[in-house]
């Protein structure tokens, strides 16, 4: 199978889960870039902020319309975590290949057992401004080192830290991942090497009409079903670049 056709089929699986559920996405396409299009894991890591973007910010157009986005709550979120996204996006660079790999591959792993569990999130009824602050720096953070939205972080935490409803966290955290990844991107700027704009084009543009369709998807089929299939894909994968690291 050549690398355009994988490009292709990988974006849409990627955009049907961050479309679907805000969450699993993204980490789904630093694996897809390593292993099925080749790329090194810091190049994959800037590429991924990049698809990120692009396709967050389509999902995040479909939940705005739907009034699922409650932009008050992820502004103030979001605003925590852009200073650690910047400062983590820098540091990455630096980081040995393998001990990277391995780093994405715990928190694959931490994201797909979330996701198989199935447990929606509780608010907690009150809001603390240290908590939010602490949750969004820790998401930026995240977002900013290895290239992902976090999504599967930011929909229990909206939810919990910011009492967001469930029925709104998902379009919220799409806002939260586009800001974050937005400033990790610009702190990789200066030290991003050559990127394959061959390949990321037709991934992104799958990836896009994946959100949209991702988003039709939610109302057809329900939240736990979708959870178990990203869920499963995402702890094959999770496990396949654990066992790659450690040779």
């Amino acid at each position: 199978m050549s690398a355009l056709v994988l490009a292709l089929l990988a974006g849409g699986l990627v955009g049907l889960a961050l479309g679907a559920l805000g969450a699993g996405g993204s980490i789904l396409t630093v694996p897809a870039l390593v292993y099925l299009l080749g790329f090194s894991p810091a190049a994959a890591t800037t590429a991924g902020l990049i698809i990120v973007i692009v396709t967050s910010l389509t999902a995040l157009l479909a939940h705005a319309r739907a009034g699922a986005v409650r932009w008050r709550a992820g502004l103030l979120f979001a605003a925590a975590g852009l200073p650690p996204a910047a400062a983590a996006g820098a540091l990455s660079s630096r980081v040995p290949e393998p001990v990277l790999t391995l780093m994405f591959a715990s928190l694959a792993a931490l994201a797909a057992v979330r996701m198989l569990r199935r447990r929606a999130p509780r608010g907690s009824g009150a809001v603390s401004a240290a908590r939010a602050a602490g949750a969004g720096a820790g998401l930026g953070a995240v977002t900013g080192f290895l290239g992902v939205g976090g999504g599967f972080l930011a929909v229990p935490a909206l939810v919990s830290v910011l009492a967001v409803p469930m029925s709104a966290a998902v379009g919220t955290s799409l806002l939260v991942i586009v800001a974050n990844a937005l400033a990790a991107l610009a702190a990789r700027a200066v030290t991003a090497g050559h990127l394959d704009w061959a390949l990321i084009m037709p991934f992104l543009a799958t990836a896009v009409l994946g959100a949209w369709d991702g988003r039709r998807l939610a109302s057809k089929v329900s939240a736990a079903a979708l959870q178990r299939v990203f869920g499963s894909v995402l702890l094959a994968v999770a496990l396949g670049m654990g066992v790659t690291a450690v040779r």
